[in-house]
C-alpha cells in the first residue's frame, strides 16, 4: 500500500528504503522505511562488490538506502540485506517509487483535512486502499484524477464530495506526466505566394481535429527550416501524431505545387 504497508515483513528479492540507525566493524542495522521502522542488518560483506577496508566509508547513520532483501526469519525477527546487489537503474526506479508513494499519502492526508475527518489516520488508510484496487498505485489512480476529474473516483467506489476534492488537490498538486518529440521540416514552394502555402501548409494541418490530443508547437529555424514539437501523454500517442502531422503536411505542400522533407531529430 502506497504511503506504508501494513506486513510485517517484506519478501526476500523485494526492494527496500532504509534509514541507518547503527554502524558497526561488521555491518550496519537499518530501519525499514516502508514496514514502520522494522530492524535489518547490512552485513559488510554484503556493502560493496569490491573489498571493504571500512565500512563507514559507504554507509553512515541517517542515511536512507536502497537495499534488497536477501532472508527473513519471522520468528527471530531478523531481516538480511544487501546493498551491493542493488544496480542503479533499480536504485533510481525504487526512489521514484518510494517519493510517489510518500506524495500519494500526503495528498490524501490533505484531502482528510480539507473535508475535516475525525480519524486521519483511518481516512488515508482507508482511500490509498480504495485507489490501489484499479491502478498499479495510488499516485498512478491520482495523476488520472489530475485529468479526469471526480469521476475517477466515482468508478471507485468513493464518495462524491471525497471524490471532488481528491480532484482538486491532485490537479494543484500534480503534473501530468509527458513526452515531447522533435523534428524538422525543410518546405519550398516557388511564386510569389510560396510563403503562404508553407504557413497554410503547416498551421492546417496543425489545427487537424486528429490531432488535438496531443500539443504542437512549431517555429521557424530559418527558411526552409520549420521545427515541430509534438508533447504527448506517452510515446505511443505521440510518435502516432507526429506520423499524421509529416504525412498532412507533406501531402498539402505538394498540392500547393511545393516540395518538403521531414527529418526527425534523434
Amino acid at each position: 500500500m502506497d504511503g506504508g504497508k501494513v506486513e510485517d515483513f517484506p519478501e526476500p528479492g523485494e526492494l527496500v528504503i532504509a534509514t541507518v540507525n547503527k554502524v558497526t566493524d561488521y555491518g550496519a542495522y537499518l530501519g525499514l522505511d516502508e514496514y514502520g521502522g522494522a530492524e535489518g542488518f547490512l552485513h559488510i560483506s554484503e556493502v560493496s562488490t569490491s573489498w571493504v577496508r571500512n565500512i563507514r566509508d559507504f554507509v553512515r547513520p541517517g542515511q536512507k538506502l536502497v537495499l534488497k532483501v536477501l532472508r527473513v526469519n519471522k520468528e527471530r525477527g531478523h531481516i538480511d540485506l544487501s546493498l551491493r546487489r542493488v544496480s542503479g537503474k533499480e536504485r533510481q526506479d525504487k526512489l521514484v517509487e518510494w517519493k510517489k508513494s510518500k506524495k500519494a499519502r500526503m495528498l490524501v492526508e490533505m484531502a482528510g483535512e480539507k473535508l475535516g475527518v475525525d480519524n486521519l489516520e483511518a481516512f488515508t488508510l482507508e482511500h490509498l486502499a480504495k485507489l490501489e484496487e484499479k491502478f498499479p498505485s495510488a499516485y498512478a489512480a491520482l495523476e488520472e484524477f489530475a485529468e479526469k476529474g471526480e469521476s475517477v473516483g466515482l468508478k471507485l467506489g468513493i464518495k462524491p464530495e471525497v471524490s471532488r476534492v481528491l480532484a482538486e488537490i491532485a490537479r494543484l498538486k500534480i503534473k501530468p506526466p509527458t513526452v515531447k518529440i522533435k523534428g524538422v521540416f525543410h518546405l519550398s514552394c516557388p511564386g510569389p505566394r510560396g510563403i503562404e502555402a508553407v504557413k497554410d501548409s503547416l498551421l492546417s494541418c496543425k489545427a487537424s481535429k486528429k490531432l488535438r490530443k496531443v500539443k504542437i508547437e512549431m517555429y521557424t529555424a530559418g527558411a526552409p527550416k520549420y521545427v515541430v514539437e509534438v508533447v504527448a501523454k506517452n510515446w505511443k500517442e505521440a510518435e502516432r501524431a507526429l506520423e499524421e502531422l509529416v504525412d498532412c503536411v507533406l501531402t498539402r505542400i505538394k498540392k500547393h505545387g511545393g516540395e518538403g522533407k521531414f527529418e526527425r531529430e534523434k
